[in-house]
């Protein structure tokens, strides 16, 4: 199993120390470094910048979304870093959530599914660069012939001959559906809340996936890059608890105060996980203001499978059981380059 150091997206100022947990997951032995996009800075120029510095780190986005960006634009966006880096890219997409989607990029949210695969579909043509790229779906239609057109629109292949037709593509996705259409078209899967008690939820999806007539890859060479937050204690009990206390706020803010009230996709993960009933307490709380009594809700036994916080021992026990699952890539973030560099050394 590798490891990603996963920088996300930017708060309210860029961060003080990414070019340095950048430089130490470089010489640390990190396979790569990602960064995301929510409604404030983007993922691909990040990674441009400390990138550069970067010699061996694949760059990833965990995730694009995909409603920011035209499918080609996507591409344009793709081909371009891949050729800076010397083909180190990973394309992470997603079709993040309709709050996002149409408050943020005034764009339809309807048919997530459908969408995905065309944009898949058109982002390996451009790669591909075997012909003018065209696409009959009813999403992305290309060339544009709809209300507006004035009717001279061109199928064009990319001026840059792309370095990589096979530049991997990982989408991040959270139902069966999603998953499933994931392992069919995809080259690797960033799940949100994937954990070593979940593990098992997720794999019938991913087989449907894997069967399915024309299925790009199987599960010995398809990619699974879970997040999760990974701390090292002093000890196994107040000092593990401290950790886990700190963490149950962000937990209570996906399941209860993340998307619209009846289409929130990560509370509708921890209801598949077996947490319906409390899942539905902390959003009653977290949307009527109550957030610490929601977080209050949350338990310890779910913050400790969806992270990895312990003694040494405990984490590298914690770690092996993660890999054995099937993640291939386990995505941290770190607060500083010393701290990531003995999380390295201790996994090494």
């Amino acid at each position: 199993m590798k490891l990603g150091l996963q920088l996300g997206y930017w708060g309210a100022q860029p961060p003080a120390n990414a070019g340095e947990l950048v430089a130490a997951a470089e010489e640390s032995g990190f396979d790569a470094v990602f960064t995301a996009e929510a409604w404030g800075s983007d993922a691909f120029t990040p990674l441009a910048w400390w990138g550069r510095e970067t010699s061996r780190l694949r760059l990833g986005t965990s995730i694009v979304q995909m409603s920011g960006r035209s499918p080609t634009s996507i591409a344009m966006h793709a081909l371009t870093l891949d050729h800076l880096s010397n083909g180190r890219v990973i394309l992470g997409m997603g079709v993040s959530g309709p709050q996002v989607v149409e408050g943020w990029y005034g764009q339809p949210f309807a048919k997530p599914l459908a969408r995905t695969r065309e944009v898949v579909a058109i982002i390996r043509k451009v790669l591909a660069r075997e012909a003018p790229v065209t696409n009959d779906g009813p999403h992305y239609p290309l060339p544009y012939a709809g209300e507006g057109s004035v009717g001279l629109g061109k199928p064009l292949k990319p001026i840059v001959h792309p370095l990589r037709a096979d530049l991997p593509i990982w989408l991040g996705a959270e139902g069966p559906k999603n998953v499933a259409q994931t392992a069919e078209i995809a080259d690797g899967w960033i799940p949100i809340f994937y954990t070593p008690k979940s593990a098992g939820m997720y794999q019938p999806w991913l087989d449907e996936g894997f069967a399915r007539p024309g299925a790009r890859r199987t599960r010995a060479d398809f990619e699974i890059a879970a997040t999760c937050h990974l701390e090292i204690t002093a000890d196994d009990g107040p000092a593990k608890q401290a950790v886990i206390d700190g963490l149950k706020p962000v937990i209570a803010l996906y399941m209860g105060g993340m998307g619209a009230k009846d289409q929130n996709f990560h509370k509708q993960v921890f209801e598949r996980m077996g947490y319906a009933d409390l899942a539905h307490q902390v959003q009653e709380l977290y949307l009527a203001g109550e957030k610490d009594r929601a977080t209050a809700l949350i338990p310890d036994e779910l913050v400790d499978d969806m992270h990895i916080v312990g003694s040494v021992g405990a984490v590298k026990e914690r770690v092996a059981q993660w890999a054995d699952t099937g993640v291939t890539t386990l995505l941290l973030s770190f607060r500083s380059a010393d701290e990531l560099r003995r999380v390295a050394e201790i996994l090494a």
